[in-house]
């Protein structure tokens, strides 16, 4: 199997690089942690990846708001090289505060499609703070909504951690969700513990930032660029959940298949 090579691009703030790293390699990967001024000194060396993750963290100490900061130099001096990368072949994700960040940058929710990198174009949707307006950290259950999304393949529910302020999706209009769904692009949600999700959003704790469509992740309508607010890095093994001992649980994590459906995407 060819062994791809993995960009974990870290920025001043990131926390998540060291245990994303990991995830790649563990699953078979050649990953390399990026600093973003090495990126913004010689773009051209994001040619060499052939998967992307911006990992999570508070990235410039979300100072200007979650991914703002992040965002914008990947829109600016990296604008060409990421839109080599998003229209080639390859993956991108983006976790918790790499999700944030591949929004404000207008890369999720359309992907390379179209992506120019201008920062004045309207966007459908952002990531703004919590329903309960302060940090929250806690584990949820989620459930796979899409077939398209490379990194949820063979995954139909899962749990994972959340630990964000601003991780609730609200979008311009509520009518771009018929246009998601068409697209599946909807590819990852918030249910309650019995693996249900109702129409309307979830309550507390079940949708645990009252995100629009109880959305806890995207992806691009090719599946290969994906964001979600979920932390899959902080799952990779059965002793990481908090019910482990009266679950009975053993093994891998759920988080794990997510990093090897990457891996397995260049097979």
């Amino acid at each position: 199997m060819i062994k791809p090579r993995v960009c974990v691009l870290r920025a001043p703030g990131t926390n998540c690089d060291v245990e994303t790293a990991f995830a790649f390699e563990n699953c078979g990967a050649d990953a390399e942690r990026v600093h973003l001024f090495r990126l913004l000194e010689d773009p051209s060396l994001l040619d060499r990846f052939q998967v992307l993750c911006v990992p999570g963290g508070f990235s410039y100490g979300d100072d200007l708001g979650a991914g703002v900061v992040f965002g914008s130099q990947l829109r600016g001096r990296l604008g060409d090289a990421f839109g080599r990368f998003l229209t080639a072949d390859k993956l991108a994700l983006g976790i918790c505060n790499g999700f944030q960040v591949l929004v404000k940058a207008g890369i999720l929710p359309d992907g390379g499609e179209g992506w120019s990198g201008d920062a004045t174009k309207p966007r459908d949707m952002t990531l703004t703070w919590n329903r309960n307006g302060t940090y929250t950290a806690l584990w949820t259950r989620l459930r796979v909504c899409s077939p398209k999304c490379v990194f949820l393949r063979g995954i139909e529910t899962m749990d994972a951690p959340i630990a964000h302020a601003e991780g609730r999706i609200a979008v311009r209009d509520p009518a771009i969700l018929d246009r998601w769904r068409e697209r599946g692009q909807v590819a990852l949600c918030y249910v309650d513990s019995a693996g249900q999700q109702c129409a309307d959003v979830l309550p507390w704790p079940d949708n645990p930032n009252g995100s629009f469509a109880n959305i806890a992740g995207l992806c691009d309508a090719t599946g290969r660029v994906f964001g979600l607010m979920p932390h899959p890095e902080r799952f990779l093994f059965a002793t990481q959940h908090p019910t482990w001992t009266r679950d009975g649980r053993q093994g891998e994590g759920d988080g794990m298949k997510i990093f090897r459906n990457a891996v397995e995407y260049f097979g």
